[in-house]
């Protein structure tokens, strides 16, 4: 028996969860025709089996038709679900995990457009203002249907063999209700009394109660203080606690702080990198005490010192690591076997949710096997013939490849030009609130060393260089240079720099900076922040309609707390045509893709902001000597297969290039193309 707290046993009522570390409810958007299918199971089944236990599914099942599934939401207002929820429920139960669902009515926290094209419900009349749909007033005869309605959800899930289900209290309609500042309502569910107030919420639970009976598991996830002026304070969520504790229909509370109504209020509820970890800990234990319910929370818990700490304080019963089970499904096996150090970190980039909330699908940005384990391994099986790898550069896509030839019992030898690893991450992670993203780089070193991979620092490497060590596989990951043409004038800008400039601090800002954004991602808003704090007058623009629209919802946050604060201006619909020099100023020639409208303006600096070009001559010299032409299958890339294009007999090896040495992309892309051309090597 382990005396790690993490492992201990936990009684939830008559159910035996095995260690105390859960998965709490998030929706990947991995669901097929609003179904849990295949994808959807082998992802909660790859955590399962590597020991979490117990897996909180869906985030969260719509349990009404006016509830539209704007985040690919599982519908459990379908009978047809069952049958899906019985295999899902198999796929954890089968390695001893427990298997539970959420269950929610979005309300106002949808759009109309999506669905069945039914208009969002709510106590409040205003719109949620990140959905943006306008909300009917509810009705007496809509509560009566949807309190209907979730009882018909929670008899399909115990019926799909689900050990219980959580209702989701914060943000969606049953939270509306309970809110101050989302209930317009008046009479027995009007905004005058807490009682009032948490009425629905009860009364659906008691219906809840009245369909599956006593021994089924359920549980809430709410918000016990909305850290809001005009909101739920926290003496007064410590109440609602306190009633859902004595009401007798709850067996498990799981706390969160804050509101989700905004993109800034839900990054506080879910911090990103640079925020504090486990901001809201202290506060879910207070719940727990005041309760004596089972008590479980998850808000950046991110590493397992955290988790325990969580535990061995007697903070929670549960506790939840989320998004670090997304990027490292194994945690449990590897703390079971003494592995803690080989645990692939989170390092807080929010890809995954971010990518839900653009009505994407999750994925996480340095494990690209996440969300793919149909296709994708997270172990890395052995390859059948050891081959000599030789791969060139080091960012991303560079270490990956590394990592995966080294996994595969090959020998590996790597050539970087710079005298440290990383790449373009390296130069990201010297933003201080983007620190953690080094990790994605330390990790690799870390599992390439125990391989034995051999890396060559200060190396540019040149074609003898490859030619000398007779590889097998040659791998270009050069990675790029910041390209500063702009498409306009068709030259180089020399009266431009570039966003690494800055970053790098090769290049100081000047008294007033135009950031011209084409790219849309990090380079272009983190220049923008070192300009404006050296205290230069600073204007970020795009042709775009929107600026940085690779910089999703929750990782915007932080970057308009801090330019706002600064007060850097904002212009869209804007096209840089040309930049002349003036003297000690540049005169920028503006345009715009709407009309033929141009002018010009005054800088006394331009940074540009446009993606970089392949560093790729090394990839053109060794081409005509390989045996593939440098040319890659990208059906066997698609469906897993070996490479096995023969262009050149008189080739020695094969050469393929990866990441951005093919073209500009980003952290995941890069990582994905060496984990599914390895994996096959």
């Amino acid at each position: 028996m382990s005396s790690d707290p993490l492992l201990q046993s936990f009684q939830l009522k008559h159910l035996t969860l095995k260690n105390r570390i859960m998965t709490t409810s998030h929706e990947p958007a991995y669901p097929e025709d609003g179904m849990p299918k295949e994808r959807y199971i082998a992802y909660h089944a790859e955590r399962a089996k590597a020991g979490v236990a117990l897996a909180m599914t869906a985030g969260s099942a719509a349990v009404s038709k006016d509830s539209p599934p704007v985040f690919n939401n599982i519908l459990a207002y379908r009978d047809d679900v069952v049958p899906w929820i019985q295999r899902l429920s198999d796929g954890l139960h089968e390695h001893g995990c427990a298997a539970m669902i959420q269950l929610t009515h979005l309300g106002r926290r949808t759009g109309w457009n999506k669905g069945n094209w039914l208009p969002s419900v709510s106590s409040s009349k205003h719109r949620e203002p990140a959905h943006r749909a306008f909300p009917k007033l509810i009705e007496d005869w809509d509560i009566e249907r949807i309190i209907a309605d979730f009882a018909d959800a929670a008899e399909r899930m115990q019926a799909g063999g689900m050990d219980g289900i959580e209702l989701q209290v914060y943000g969606h309609l049953l939270d509306q209700f309970w809110s101050p500042l989302s209930n317009d309502l008046s009479g027995p569910y009007g905004a005058d009394t807490l009682e009032n107030r948490m009425r629905f919420p009860l009364d659906v639970l008691d219906a809840i109660r009245k369909r599956v009976g006593a021994e089924f598991i359920v549980g809430l996830r709410y918000t016990a203080d909305e850290a809001q002026k005009g909101g739920l304070t926290a003496a007064e969520g410590l109440e609602i606690s306190k009633r859902l504790a004595e009401c007798g229909q709850v067996d498990f509370l799981n706390v969160i702080r804050g509101r989700i109504h905004t993109d800034p209020a839900m990054t506080d509820v879910i911090p990103v990198q640079g925020m504090p970890s486990a901001p809201h800990l202290d506060f879910a234990g207070e719940v727990k005490r005041v309760t004596g319910l089972p008590t479980f929370h998850a808000a950046k818990i991110p590493d397992v010192a955290t988790a325990r700490h969580a535990i061995t304080s007697g903070l929670l019963d549960m506790v939840g690591m989320t998004r670090a089970h997304i990027a490292d499904p194994h945690i449990v096996r590897k703390i079971v076997e003494g592995r803690e150090d080989d645990i692939r970190p989170c390092v807080g980039a929010t890809y995954c949710l971010d990518r839900i909330y653009q009505a994407g699908e999750a994925l996480c940005i340095h494990n690209a096997a996440t969300g793919r384990e149909l296709s994708m391994p997270h172990d890395i099986p052995p390859a059948s013939e050891k081959k000599k790898i030789v791969i060139v550069g080091t960012g991303p896509a560079g270490l990956e490849a590394a990592r995966v030839a080294s996994e595969r019992g090959h020998s590996v030898d790597v050539f970087e030009a710079a005298a440290d690893p990383g790449g373009q991450i390296r130069l990201t992670a010297r933003t201080a609130r983007r620190r953690e993203m080094i990790s994605i780089v330390d990790w690799r070193m870390a599992q390439c060393t125990a391989k034995g991979v051999r890396f060559n620092f200060n190396s540019w490497a040149e074609l003898h260089d490859v030619l000398a060590l007779e590889p097998d596989v040659v791998i270009i990951a050069t990675g790029g240079m910041p390209n500063t043409e702009l498409f306009e004038t068709g030259t180089d800008q020399a009266n431009v720099v570039s966003s690494w400039d800055i970053l790098s601090g090769d290049v100081k800002p000047a008294s007033h900076v135009l950031i011209y954004d084409e790219a849309g991602d990090h380079p272009g808003l983190q220049a923008a922040e070192v300009a404006a704090a050296s205290g230069a007058v600073v204007e970020v623009m795009t042709p775009d309609r929107v600026f940085a629209p690779d910089i999703m919802a929750m990782n915007l946050v932080p970057y308009m707390r801090s330019l706002q604060e600064m007060d850097v201006t904002f212009t869209v619909t804007r096209r840089l045509l040309d930049v002349q020099r003036s003297g000690n100023k540049v005169t920028a020639t503006i345009g715009t893709d709407y009309s033929d409208h141009s002018f010009d303006a005054e800088y006394d600096q331009v940074v540009v902001n446009y993606g970089t070009l392949p560093l790729d001559d090394l990839y053109f010299e060794l081409k005509p000597l390989s045996r593939n032409g440098g040319a890659m299958d990208h059906d066997a890339l698609i469906a897993g297969t070996a490479q096995t294009i023969e262009r050149n007999e008189a080739g020695t090896f094969q050469l393929f290039r990866i990441g951005d040495a093919v073209s500009a992309r980003n952290t995941h892309a890069a990582i994905y193309d060496a984990l599914r051309l390895m994996k096959d090597i």
